[in-house]
């Protein structure tokens, strides 16, 4: 079975209650086995548009990722980033 990727192009509006979405979300990434691969750390616009904050996430599989992102802890965690940032949100299956 292949892994599966949360990719996340993130621009931030609210920094302090941005705060608030990571920690609201840490127990849904942590229930369903959330490796952060990238997350918001140096990056180099080679080609279109940009966002300030990229995020890549692995799960075991792709009924993890989207269990995670339908729990209801990241539920509560998702409307939180959705009101202080604006952004593109994928899943993005890996290969085997």
């Amino acid at each position: 079975m292949p892994k599966c990727y949360w990719i996340a192009r993130v621009d931030v509006r609210d920094p302090e209650a941005y705060k608030k979405y990571v920690e609201t979300g840490r127990p849904a990434y942590q229930r369903y086995g959330a490796k952060f691969l990238a997350r918001g750390g140096k990056t180099e616009v080679l080609e279109g548009a940009s966002r300030a904050r990229n995020v890549v996430i692995e799960f075991a599989s792709m009924e993890d990722a989207l269990a995670c992102y339908n729990s209801p802890e990241y539920t509560e965690a998702r409307k939180i980033r959705q009101s202080v940032s604006d952004g593109e949100f994928v899943l993005v299956e890996g290969v085997e």
